[in-house]
């Protein structure tokens, strides 16, 4: 005769019950194609799984994690993001404003798209991207280096293409900075040839005056940062510059006190910034 197994009753909520099942079915505790919670029960009680704390974690690595996602959601690379965000969901010490911000998280992936693009980032595989805009026009790109860029709290993908036509100025003119959110859906496949190392790029020098001098903080994209020789109050920076449109923007922050020294294509861009400026205003030029 076969012995039958002890039952025991358990008084668990039905998300309880849930949750008892989704881990069953993870670790394939299963009956037919069911989870079963039995095995699970019975696999704790032989110590074939291990019980430990779950709240011992200290709010030193709580907060490293949760900046870790933060900083991960915002660079785009989406796949890791949803890691950390899994790992720090199992977890008793996450507050529940931090709990919600990473449910949401959850709850809203990007598409199917955006998230082949993150892989083939990773991977350096060539890409074609296709898609239209909100004014009808399809757009194709071929992609062949390419990183995931905050621009002024939006995301954008920063990548050198076969395609030119960018309105840059011609060292750049195959780089594009293509803004994500705007694109709602789109095709993505891999393409063959090499992958680049790094967009192109051109080196610009500027003076900083004033205040501005003493107070900027060298950036990543900075090959050089120095006083002049001859004038201790101007501080020369020079940098690899991607594009004169994000670059432009910036040095206008901090006109008066930022002058583009070369090339002088760079200055060229900038005075016809500044004679728009001041047509706008009624400002008369001596040009």
């Amino acid at each position: 005769m076969s012995r039958k197994g002890q039952s025991i009753t358990l008084s668990i909520s039905e998300r309880d019950k849930a949750q008892l099942e989704t881990i069953a079915r993870e670790l394939g505790m299963l009956w037919g194609d069911r989870p079963n919670i039995s095995k699970l029960v019975e696999a704790i009680a032989r110590r074939q799984l291990l019980i430990a704390s779950n709240s011992n974690w200290s709010s030193e690595r709580i907060q490293a994690l949760a900046r870790s996602f933060q900083a991960l959601t915002d660079t785009g690379q989406v796949e890791q993001a949803q890691i950390i965000a899994n790992l720090l969901l199992e977890r008793s010490e996450v507050s529940l404003p931090l709990r919600r911000d990473i449910e949401r998280f959850l709850e809203n992936l990007p598409p199917a798209w955006r998230l082949e693009i993150d892989r083939y980032l990773l991977r350096h595989q060539p890409f074609q991207l296709s898609y239209q805009d909100a004014a009808e026009r399809i757009w194709n790109f071929t992609v062949r280096c390419g990183k995931i860029t905050l621009h002024e709290k939006r995301q954008y993908l920063d990548c050198w293409c076969e395609e030119e036509g960018n309105s840059d100025i011609p060292e750049l003119a195959h780089n594009w900075s293509l803004r994500l959110d705007r694109i709602t859906d789109a095709a993505v496949i891999p393409v063959a040839g090499h992958w680049r190392s790094q967009l192109d790029r051109i080196e610009v020098e500027m003076h900083l005056l004033e205040g501005l001098a003493f107070a900027y903080q060298a950036k990543p994209e900075d090959t050089i940062v120095e006083w002049l020789a001859d004038n201790q109050r101007i501080r020369r920076v020079v940098r690899q510059v991607t594009s004169s449109f994000w670059f432009l923007r910036e040095v206008m922050q901090y006109a008066p006190d930022c002058v583009i020294v070369s090339p002088e294509s760079m200055r060229d861009r900038l005075t016809a910034k500044l004679r728009t400026l001041c047509q706008l205003y009624d400002i008369e030029t001596n040009s």
